[in-house]
């Protein structure tokens, strides 16, 4: 929910999975939350022993059902250009696995300078240590934990689950409504 709006996709890939399993699953309140992995998902419905064949089932579905109905949140193309115009490089780093990630940039034309997918929190703060990432963006308090972790800067979005309070509360430096306020802020932050 920081690049992209999954919602309604995923929401489909759920429905699927409980209808060819029979579990009821409140796709709208897997969509209310948004961030963990995958798997932290389907232990939430289903037990430990069944988890790995529930995750590969849904990785199935995910292409058809999901990829198409996801769209780009505000902001999202002009602050992608304002980073590479600033002479920056765009990661992306994800909980979701890379290919499927790497369907949706590809079918909404995103250009990013890479993707690294499956890595949740403090491990994608690792990712951006490696990286020497300066500044990390995302809508979620796993993703300030990452920014902190890495040493950058915690710009967070409230476009996620998450209140501008809570991301604040829990250490974000700059709170932002959505990417629209990227580009102004980062020019902002550059001229410092």
């Amino acid at each position: 929910m920081t690049l992209i709006d999954s919602r309604p996709g995923i929401a489909a890939v759920w429905d699927a999975v409980a209808a060819k399993t029979g579990v009821a699953i409140d796709s709208e309140l897997v969509v209310s939350r948004l961030g963990p992995p995958l798997a932290h998902e389907a232990a939430q419905w289903f037990p430990e022993h069944e988890v790995p064949g529930i995750v590969a089932m849904y990785r199935e579905f995910y292409p058809e059902l999901a990829v198409a109905a996801a769209e780009h949140l505000p902001g999202v193309v002009d602050a992608l250009a304002a980073v590479h115009a600033a002479g920056g490089r765009v990661l992306v780093i994800t909980a979701k696995n890379g290919p499927h990630a790497q369907l949706h940039l590809d079918h909404l034309g995103l250009a990013v300078d890479e993707l690294v997918g499956g890595a949740w929190a403090e491990e994608k703060g690792e990712v951006l240590r490696e990286r020497g990432a300066a500044i990390y963006v995302g809508d979620h308090l796993g993703d300030v934990r990452a920014a902190k972790v890495a040493d950058a800067v915690s710009v967070a979005v409230t476009t996620g689950p998450y209140t501008a309070e809570e991301l604040s509360a829990a250490g974000a430096d700059v709170v932002l409504g959505d990417l629209t306020e990227f580009p102004a802020w980062l020019t902002a932050h550059l001229g410092e």
